[in-house]
């Protein structure tokens, strides 16, 4: 979503009282708030040209593959198309930026989604990430030990996952402890699927310890906390309205698309 409202606002923000909107300008525009981008094309649709004068655009249409959000976050594909989009330009150059503020009426769009499975790989790989992977080892620990010096005890590695048939994932890690040298290896599969078009929903999970499956009680935690923060409708209070329409995992790719409501 922060990639969303990275192409509103870069849109958006270019209409100018006069009511000046360029393609090649809005595009730019985009460009300069992403890390870097392979292919990128915009195309504002305005007929008659007068309403931009009255804040409306008829359609956008936006196109995208390879698209950094960081270095190590890469978006394979990424194509977004509007209805029509109506803006208060002067509460727009008075208020700022808060998209919600300058809409006259709900902004409606939809959305294809495609990542590769190797660059969720490198994400993965991230230190961003593998700090936030490393907290796995001490939610797994027991004993005394304060919650910094297990973080320090325990060490990320090797961050994997795999698409699979039939939308499943498999995921896998494996966790050095530092104090005695070993080392446990975690494996993860589970199916995904989508609930009331806002909540994605583990399948069947499975969770392998050194290749003994890990009690019900631990999978059951782990599913709920991924199902939580994986749904949709905790955007509803900010204002913006996801729904996921299709979801798609084969081992080449997982594609989403969805549509959007900014109130």
């Amino acid at each position: 979503m922060e990639l969303v409202a990275i192409i509103l606002s870069g849109l958006l923000t270019l209409i100018s009282p006069l009511g000046v909107v360029l393609d090649s300008v809005a595009e730019k525009s985009i460009r300069s708030q992403l890390y870097s981008a392979e292919q990128l094309e915009v195309r504002v649709d305005n007929v008659p040209s007068y309403q931009y004068l009255q804040g409306k655009i008829e359609r956008v249409r936006f196109a995208g593959r390879g698209l950094y959000l960081t270095p190590d976050f890469r978006i394979d594909t990424l194509e977004i198309e509007t209805d029509p989009i109506d803006i208060d330009l002067e509460r727009l150059n008075r208020e700022g930026q808060n998209i919600p503020q300058f809409l006259r009426q709900p902004a409606r769009g939809a959305m294809r989604l495609a990542i590769v499975e190797e660059d969720i790989n490198q994400t993965l790989r991230s230190p961003a990430i593998l700090e936030q992977l490393g907290q796995i080892g001490p939610n797994l620990a027991e004993g005394s030990e304060t919650s910094e010096r297990l973080a320090q005890r325990y060490r990320p590695i090797n961050p994997r996952i795999e698409f699979l048939e039939n939308n499943r994932l498999r995921f896998q890690i494996e966790i050095e402890d530092r104090r005695d040298g070993g080392t446990l290896r975690i494996r993860a599969e589970s199916g995904l699927e989508v609930v009331s078009g806002r909540k994605l929903q583990l399948v069947e999970p499975i969770v392998m310890l050194n290749e003994k499956q890990a009690p019900t009680k631990l999978v059951n935690r782990i599913a709920k906390n991924l199902s939580d923060r994986l749904d949709l409708g905790s955007l509803d209070d900010r204002g913006l309205q996801a729904r996921i329409l299709q979801l798609n995992i084969t081992p080449e790719r997982l594609e989403i698309v969805a549509f959007a409501r900014i109130e």
